[in-house]
């Protein structure tokens, strides 16, 4: 079992599940957010039910969670828009203590964390070391409970609130932060049974490592993180350096240059084969004899001390400061197993393949050996990943680490030959950039969203992560992150983390309701077969079904009824059905198609089309003669309510007083 981390307290505080359309929701037993003429309409629009709960027991406002934060929303929007009034001054107020001119700022703390930002975020340093400088000048019996008068408070925040701001308006990359944490914490738990692979052995280092070490970190462009598991345990990054490495070099020295030395394509041979292409190259910098040629481009004329450090501070800056280190014994049990790649290095070097100037194969392959041994955890490398998925810029400190460039082509580069001889099939799968090593690393980048890292130490049979690999194909099962899955027939039911709350539901129900007055069939049709609900009501709770049977298309009314099958009689604010629509303006093909779902033969189906106007007739004629010999006759329209051809037809808003046309 893993160590706990600090993201799981508040994720067991959450309850998710997900509806028929594949839609997250919050479990209705755990909301608590107010309903009712005070709340405003558009809340929804701007958090998730699950955030309005986090927010409301943080700020012990369980039931006008949702109005707060719609006016701070509203007011924080006004306030960039036309600088009416200090966003500090706003949050302030979210924050404050019921009658005492104080805010918690231990709350506003807690709140940006349910958002995904931490404490030690880089961009927060000023702020949380002036709470700091402040929290000690507390007495020490106070519980160290932050309360802070406006001018305090403000001056705090002040370095930060353009950040904080972004977070409280939801306007993060994935705005509902704590229904994809559980998800992913979901799939991590489903692959933590997965037990095959072997840990690598060549190594003597690492065949020492713990089998059972499993941990995974992401982080996101905005610098939303969220890790489970061992994802503070440091290991050798391998041959993820190798990514890094290129995109150092190719922003250093021109991607032009870098492949002078090297090339672009999958070799179709293993990773450390003695072979070169066609044109004398190394196939490309993914494999161990591209790796060697960049890494002797890396600064070749300053000295081996100066270039190795060159490389640790450019992924210190990757990293946005988080830890990387080196492990020495790894570095000397690598060189000493290093047959193969002296062999492949000097058959390298006799087909010319090292630039001018080195000065010994073994100082390229030392400095080689070392890159592959420097330290880091998950979570230094889900940041170094999200650099390359946030273009090249570091999300934690906003510095542009790698050219756009170079940070184009490495992603390139992962996407066809960052996963050894699995590298084509992951693509096919998985179709994201990805780099693994031996030491049962994976990083995965899914561009302009995040960067992912995995540790466990066993490998498939290909070399890679088993239980990496295998996160990376339930990822794809559960959001659309594969880079095909926004073609037009892509699978509905997979999640996109990155939609505002609403907004799908919002696109389906304004397509759906533009094809049906369109009479357009085939987008109908489509999305059908995409699995969308063809029964959603709009906010007047008007149906496709009601706007085909308005318009007269008869085909979606038959194809609504009988292929997708949705409900024959929903009734809108007025209280009108398809049917009282149909027959309003008189289109009879559509009302004849309406009628049938009333009536069932002797079998308990549908009766075919050509029998409903012999039943009606037969029907309406038997109830004349038996009404013939009272004094009393009724209307084709009573007798039509008493066989239910319309049970709909007494709340009609011609009746009751309602609009003269559908709206």
């Amino acid at each position: 079992m893993y160590a706990g981390s600090q993201d799981d307290e508040f994720l067991r505080t959450r309850k998710i599940s997900f509806n028929a359309n594949g839609f997250l929701r919050a479990d209705s037993q755990s909301m608590d957010h107010e309903s009712g003429p005070d709340r405003p309409e558009n809340d929804c629009s701007i958090h998730c039910p699950t955030q309005l709960n986090t927010i409301g027991e943080i700020l012990n406002r369980k039931k006008s969670v949702a109005r707060i934060m719609s006016n701070t929303v509203k007011a924080l929007n006004s306030a960039y828009e036309m600088r009416t009034i200090s966003p500090a001054d706003l949050i302030f107020d979210l924050f404050k203590l019921p009658d005492r001119d104080e805010a918690s700022v231990t709350k506003l703390i807690k709140v940006l964390k349910s958002f995904g930002l931490r404490e030690k975020d880089p961009r927060m340093k000023k702020m949380m070391d002036q709470i700091r400088t402040f929290e000690e000048t507390k007495e020490e019996d106070d519980e160290r409970v932050l309360h802070m008068r406006r001018d305090i408070f403000k001056e705090c925040i002040q370095s930060s609130v353009q950040l904080i701001s972004q977070a409280l308006r939801n306007h993060l990359i994935i705005p509902s932060w704590g229904e994809f944490c559980l998800k992913i914490r979901d799939i991590f738990e489903e692959c933590r049974g997965i037990n095959g692979g072997t840990v690598a052995t060549y190594i003597p280092q690492l065949a020492r490592c713990d089998p059972n070490l499993w941990g995974v970190s992401i982080c996101t462009i905005d610098g939303q993180r969220v890790s489970f598991g061992d994802s503070k345990v440091n290991f050798c990054i391998q041959s993820v350096s190798k990514a890094f490495n290129y995109a150092i070099v190719a922003s250093d020295l021109g991607a032009e240059k870098v492949h002078s030395y090297v090339g672009h394509e999958p070799s179709g041979r293993l990773f450390n084969e003695i072979c070169l292409d066609p044109n004398g190259k190394p196939h490309n910098p993914m494999i161990n004899a591209g790796a060697i040629i960049v890494t002797s481009l890396i600064k070749n004329g300053l000295t081996m001390a100066d270039r190795f450090d060159f490389v640790l501070k450019e992924y210190r800056k990757l990293s946005g400061g988080e830890f990387v280190g080196f492990n020495n014994s790894v570095f000397l049990s690598e060189r000493d197993t290093a047959d193969r790649n002296y062999a492949l290095s000097y058959y390298m070097k006799e087909n010319k393949c090292f630039p001018d100037g080195i000065r010994s194969l073994r100082e390229e392959l030392d400095l080689y050996f070392q890159l592959c041994s420097i330290e880091a955890s998950c979570e230094t490398l889900a940041v170094m990943a999200a650099t390359l998925a946030n273009g090249g810029v570091c999300p934690l400190t906003e510095e542009r680490c790698i050219s756009p460039q170079p940070c184009r082509d490495v992603l390139s580069l992962m996407y066809s030959c960052g996963m050894y001889d699995l590298s084509g099939k992951f693509a096919f799968q998985v179709g994201l950039p990805a780099k693994s090593g031996v030491s049962g690393v994976l990083i995965v980048v899914v561009p302009n969203l995040m960067g992912i890292a995995l540790y466990s130490p066993p490998l498939d049979k290909m070399g890679n992560s088993m239980r990496g690999v295998e996160f990376c194909k339930k990822l794809i099962e559960s959001f659309n992150f594969h880079n095909y899955d926004s073609l037009l027939h892509a699978d509905s039911k997979k999640l996109d983390p990155r939609r505002r709350v609403g907004n799908r539901e919002t696109e389906l129900v304004v397509s759906l309701l533009y094809a049906a007055q369109n009479g357009d069939e085939e987008a109908v049709r489509r999305m059908y077969l995409q699995g969308q609900p063809l029964d959603v009501k709009d906010y007047d709770g008007r149906t496709a079904l009601h706007i085909a049977a308005s318009e007269g298309h008869a085909h979606l009314v038959k194809f609504f009824l009988f292929i997708a099958k949705v409900p024959h009689n929903p009734k809108d604010r007025w209280r009108r059905t398809p049917l009282d629509d149909a027959k309003m303006f008189k289109h009879d093909e559509c009302v004849k198609l309406l009628l049938r779902p009333h009536l069932l033969n002797h079998k308990g189906t549908l009766i075919e089309e050509n029998e409903i106007d012999e039943i009606r007739s037969t029907t309406l004629s038997m109830q004349r003669m038996d009404t013939s010999s009272s004094d009393e006759t009724e209307s084709d329209s009573e007798i039509d309510q008493k066989l239910g051809f319309s049970d709909a037809y007494s709340d009609s808003p011609l009746q009751n007083g309602g609009p003269s046309t559908p709206k």
